[in-house]
């Protein structure tokens, strides 16, 4: 079971079982909720640049290339690599690259940079969508991993515990915001709300601190479904979430689409969020390229951001936060290059754009962009196309209205994707042109606040007087470090073959 059909899946490959374990992802990863494209062109140079680059640095470091991907070196060369590639988008230098010193003193002024992931999974351990478990199991029969040889694996193994690594201990992240989607067949649901609101408490209970936010997802239109909100102001989630597309897992057989903006429906759950003090709405947007509408064409009114502007003037006493900012540009016959022309040739990308429009169309100021996919897909594809989308945001929406998700741990540790937005800037042509202004340093106003100071104020969340800095996964974290642990470079997910 899964997004994926058994033909798709014939065509890719388990991204853990890739043996160029680069320190970003040279090809898009997907979960199994989209086809991925091929690698292009220029990810095969990124990639074949790196890889050289790593042989070379690695023997003059003293250790395998593998390991020099490990380290903060590796994470440099690789963005000197995109830099090489694409031009100058990321702070990175081959300095860095060639000195360990220099690139762990860099690394070290930076790991306590507050930054709170509202946007993470793991799945159940009763799930059918078992392609993550087959993956794990071939992880250890290949021998990449002997530990997973051991004994059959489970969702736990490979889910929870993994997350928890991943999120906590690979990465820089202190807060993490556990979600899930729904779907019109109780077993599918990544994980129930119960579910949720049990790792919160956990988390929060191993760490003596609040690491960990949870959802609630809302299903409009579904049978009892304002009746399971009220029951769900009982577990005290941190926000709501919704997907207007229904059952994501099974598009085909979707019954329970929703508009925001439909006053007969979703107006009625916003009434009980706005009573219940609970004021934060997510709700999943986009992901819906072309080839997607051609194949769900009854789905396409409820995947764009039309509905979001009406919802957000008529609701002011809610928040909304969209996630993936909108972006639909994912998946098979969703090239990035292509995303790129069009916001060349326009000055505008699909969905984004629109999003960015709405505070001035519509007068409001209670609309958020989470970053999600849009980020993760874009700055690994088109480093230029990951510049034009955050300028969009940051000019449409004001950067303290930008908030800080990965969609991890799909695509394994979110830390690439962390470095890629510490690195980041908009070129100068871009800037003059589409009057963006610059993303600035990795630790300047902008990016702290999309990191961590926009998902602090939204949620109430006093990040200067938490413990996060103190508490036991703070000193988990420095053994872990002091042993010498070191990212795994591991990404759960396809991509595709040949």
């Amino acid at each position: 079971m899964g997004f994926l059909s058994d033909s798709e899946r014939a065509s890719l490959v388990p991204s853990e079982l890739v043996d160029k374990r680069t320190p970003i992802p040279t090809q898009i990863v997907s979960s199994d909720e989209y086809v991925p494209p091929r690698q292009n062109a220029a990810q095969r140079e990124v990639e074949a640049r790196l890889l050289d680059m790593g042989d070379r640095l690695a023997k003059h470091q003293g250790v395998s290339r593998r390991r020099f991907f490990q380290t903060a070196s590796g994470m440099a060369a690789a963005f000197v690599a995109m830099n090489q590639v694409y031009g100058n988008v990321f702070a990175a230098s081959e300095a860095e690259a060639a000195t360990p010193d220099m690139a762990n003193a860099r690394a070290a002024s930076l790991k306590h940079q507050f930054i709170m992931d509202m946007h993470t999974h793991f799945l159940r351990d009763d799930t059918r969508l078992e392609g993550f478990v087959k993956q794990r199991d071939a992880v250890g029969q290949k021998g990449w991993n002997k530990a997973l040889a051991a004994r059959p694996q489970t969702i736990e193994d490979l889910k929870f515990d993994n997350y928890f690594k991943e999120m906590y201990l690979d990465s820089d992240t202190k807060i993490a915001l556990i979600s899930s989607a729904p779907s019109d067949i109780e077993q599918d649901w990544f994980l129930t709300n119960e579910m949720m609101a049990t790792a919160r408490a956990k988390v929060n209970a191993k760490a003596g601190s609040k690491r960990m936010f949870s959802h609630f997802i809302f299903t409009p239109g579904k049978p009892g479904w304002l009746d399971a909100l009220d029951k769900g102001i009982a577990l005290k989630p941190d926000s709501w979430k919704g997907y207007t597309i229904g059952d994501n897992t099974h598009k085909d057989t979707s019954h329970y689409p929703w508009r925001m903006d439909d006053e007969k429906v979703a107006y009625k759950g916003y009434e009980k969020m706005l009573k219940s003090g609970i004021k934060i709405v997510c709700v999943h947007k986009g992901l819906f390229p072309p080839s997607l509408e051609a194949k769900f064409p009854n789905l396409r009114n409820y995947v764009d951001v039309s509905d979001v502007g009406k919802a957000a003037k008529d609701w002011p006493g809610l928040k909304f936060v969209i996630y993936h900012g909108g972006y639909r540009h994912v998946g098979e016959g969703a090239d990035p290059a292509a995303a790129l022309a069009e916001f060349e040739r326009t000055g505008r990308s699909d969905w984004v754009s629109d999003m960015a429009e709405i505070p001035a169309k519509y007068g409001v100021n209670n609309v958020y962009a989470d970053l999600g996919q849009l980020f993760a897909n874009s700055t690994v594809a088109q480093p230029r196309l990951a510049a034009a989308l955050m300028g969009i945001l940051v000019k449409g929406l004001g950067s303290n209205k930008v908030v800080w998700g990965t969609d991890a741990v799909w695509t394994g540790s979110p830390q690439w994707q962390i470095e890629g937005l510490r690195r980041l800037e908009i070129p100068e042509d871009m800037q003059k042109k589409y009057g963006f202004k610059p993303l600035g340093p990795a630790d300047g106003p902008v990016k702290t606040a999309i990191f961590g100071g926009n998902s602090a104020r939204l949620y109430g969340f006093q990040q200067h007087a938490s413990a996060w800095s103190a508490d036991r996964f703070a000193a988990l974290k420095d053994a872990y470090e002091t042993e010498g642990a070191a990212r795994s470079n591991l990404r759960y997910g396809y991509v595709r073959a040949g």
